[in-house]
């Protein structure tokens, strides 16, 4: 056999082989356990911004060492599509307008999760403010906003309102980056922080709806992140 015709030989026989272990990856079931769950604290949901705060999940094994990495939805929902298996979940320091479990080097503490099938797990902290008591109506062509804010850290991990703000918006996707107005009061100018009070006026829409949708949201000092009352729609 001539070295050429030897060497079609080689290249046809990797070929082979390569397309063997491509079809036996591609044969592999995909996921199919579904976890989900809400952030929660003592079994209040948490509104965040969507999309801006991550979480992450690891399975150690099958050769992955990184994160999947995720977001929570606006109303602080999460999901993601899993193998089953034994899988750990964090929220990275400095993420959300809450405080994750730490272990004693200051590092996230991981939260063991075993997957046999689909699951719900709700995701327990400690948010700094919980926006308690949120009413949201609409008059005059105004948007008007009430609530109660309530301070959940205190000592050393304790942090000032930066500000409150009433948010509205064409969609259900509320938020200070998917507004058509908004108002805010500075945490200074709270004397009661029982009975806060805002107002916004409704633009001109196009198209037009006789709806808007609305939240509440606190910002924190040095925290990124706001909290969020549940969105509402309101109709005028």
């Amino acid at each position: 056999m001539n070295i050429k015709i030897k060497f079609r030989y080689i290249i046809l026989i990797a070929v082979c082989a390569s397309t063997i272990l491509s079809c036996k990856k591609d044969n592999y079931a995909p996921p199919s356990s579904t976890l989900s769950g809400r952030l929660v604290y003592n079994g209040d949901s948490i509104g965040v911004e969507r999309n801006q705060v991550p979480f992450e999940i690891y399975q150690f094994g099958f050769g992955r060492v990184g994160a999947i990495a995720n977001t929570f939805a606006e109303n602080g929902t999460y999901s993601a599509l899993l193998f089953d298996g034994d899988y750990k979940l964090i929220v990275p320091n400095g993420q959300g307008p809450f405080m994750w479990k730490q272990t004693v080097a200051g590092t996230p503490d991981s939260l063991a999760i075993t997957m046999k099938g689909s699951q719900t797990l709700d995701l327990e902290v400690t948010p700094f403010y919980m926006i308690r008591n949120s009413q949201i109506s609409v008059g005059g062509g105004k948007a008007t906003a009430t609530c109660k804010v309530e301070k959940i850290i205190t000592g050393p991990n304790a942090r000032d309102i930066e500000r409150v703000s009433l948010y509205i918006n064409k969609t259900q996707f509320v938020s200070g980056g998917d507004n058509i107005g908004g108002a805010d009061i500075a945490g200074s100018a709270i004397t009661d922080p029982n009975n806060i009070s805002l107002s916004v006026s409704i633009p001109a829409i196009t198209p037009t709806q006789n709806y808007v949708f609305a939240r509440i949201g606190v910002k924190i000092d040095g925290v990124e992140d706001m909290i969020f009352s549940p969105v509402v729609k309101i109709s005028f």
